[in-house]
């Protein structure tokens, strides 16, 4: 099935997306699903350039290797979703490797032929009920982050008789960096931290004023990098607000191919964050991946809203903002605090948004701080890295992260996705070393002495 020789040239074209068809019924359809699976894994496997992302590729590739006929068409189709569940929509292979995406004609996006994927599957089998739990990120905050169950839960997850059985019911591995939960929410905090900004000025692309889409992660399970996140930007002069109300962007359960609720998440939180945009806000989130779930994988799922695309032209990163107002002499460029060797971890979901690393570029910009840039997965990818059946491979990938912060011999450690940087401290600790990773918001509210 090999593509001839002479046709192996890649596009040099900038890569573009294709709407996801999810809608349509030809997207559930087993023979269509299989026929393109062995279309794009044949691509693969003739070029495998992509074989150091993540575990996808290695197995598509020993399973080939492994084959009678050493091609794809030698591979049990029931192993293709060994492939399938190796891919937790980093999008890196898209937007860095690939050459045949679109505008090439052979026209391949292998995450979101693993969506697809993912989605036929749940909707024929749907899913454990571990995964389920696992991917309800808001039902299990609020429960969790009841006052006294919280300090029972962040106990209970640090004891190792628990941890196994944790395993055995719920498929959590006993080694796998859980997040806490706090009773005092990142969304009440931020009530009752923003003090308010007098005439916010619009600077580049932004507003001066921007809601506070806080995610889940930063609500339930980080509070402070909420809190971190008001300090800097309102000593930015920038206005900061809530998003009035606000549920889980939806991308745990687009990683379980549960499209129907990443619908409702977006009709839970689109409309919100429409009417502060109308009201002149920008937004902004904490999380990369919440970020890019409103930039792209919505936009790409309901390209026909114009609610999701508004929302699209105006949510930011935190660091994509501040460095854009810094472009009009809009940042604060007073930092009576140094930083020192930061080893910054650039995560996966923010590299693809393909606005370059603003958080590097601000960070470098306090005195006397050096920025040594670790552009690898770290593994932990959504649930991925908790699960039992994926926990050694996670940190296999982590691995090299791991010995690139330890040779660094930094001051800090840091990574924009915070469970990402639970991910690697995990993996230090695994090699005796007790250090706590740094948000970049909270590095730099250091730097700005607040």
């Amino acid at each position: 099935m090999s593509a001839p020789t002479h046709q192996r040239e890649g596009s040099l074209e900038a890569p573009t997306r294709h709407p996801l068809d999810w809608k349509n019924p030809e997207f559930y359809n087993e023979e269509s699903l299989f026929s393109e699976l062995e279309r794009v894994f044949d691509i693969c496997h003739g070029c495998r350039r992509c074989v150091s992302l993540c575990n996808s590729f290695p197995t598509l590739f020993d399973l080939v290797d492994e084959s009678e006929t050493l091609e794809v068409d030698g591979v049990d189709k029931k192993d293709y979703w060994q492939v399938v569940d190796h891919c937790y929509l980093c999008d890196l292979c898209y937007l860095t490797k690939c050459p045949y995406v679109p505008p090439h004609e052979w026209n391949v996006d292998f995450p979101h032929l693993m969506l697809r994927a993912k989605a036929f599957r749940f909707q024929n089998e749907g899913a454990k009920t571990s995964h389920k739990l696992m991917s309800s990120t808001d039902m299990v905050g609020k429960l969790a982050g009841i006052p006294v169950v919280a300090g029972a839960v962040n106990a209970a997850n640090k004891n190792g008789a628990v941890r196994k059985m944790l395993d055995k019911t719920m498929g959590v591995h006993p080694d796998a960096p859980v997040p806490e939960y706090h009773s005092s929410k990142g969304r009440s905090r931020v009530a009752k931290t923003a003090k308010g900004v007098s005439n916010p000025e619009p600077a580049g692309a932004t507003q001066g004023k921007v809601a506070l889409y806080a995610t889940c992660y930063g609500n339930y399970n980080e509070p402070h990098l909420v809190e971190d996140l008001v300090k800097v930007f309102e000593h930015n002069g920038i206005e900061v607000t809530l998003v009035e109300k606000e549920q889980c962007c939806g991308m745990p359960k687009l990683e379980l191919g549960d499209l129907k609720s990443v619908e409702a998440s977006k009709d839970a939180n689109i409309p919100a964050m429409k009417r502060m945009i109308d009201q002149g806000y920008d937004i902004v989130a904490p999380v990369p991946s919440c970020v890019l779930m409103f930039k792209q994988e919505l936009p790409l799922m309901f390209p026909d809203d114009a609610d999701v695309i508004a929302v699209r032209d105006r949510i930011f990163d935190p660091f994509e903002y501040l460095m854009e107002r810094h472009k009009d002499g809009k940042l604060n460029t007073d930092f009576p605090e140094k930083l020192g060797k930061i080893a910054y971890h650039a995560a996966c979901h923010l590299r693809v948004q393909n606005m370059g690393l603003k958080t590097r570029d601000l960070l470098k910009l306090v005195p006397e701080t050096e920025i040594d840039v670790i552009e690898r997965c770290s593994g932990h990818d959504g649930t991925y890295g908790v699960k039992s059946e994926f926990y050694e491979t996670a940190s296999k990938i982590c691995r090299p992260v791991v010995s690139r912060v330890q040779k660094a011999e930094s001051d800090h450690y840091s990574s924009d996705c915070p469970m990402a940087g639970h991910m690697i401290e995990n993996g230090l600790q695994g090699k005796g070393e007790d250090k706590a990773p740094e948000h970049p918001l909270t590095l730099l509210r250091q730097a700005y002495g607040l």
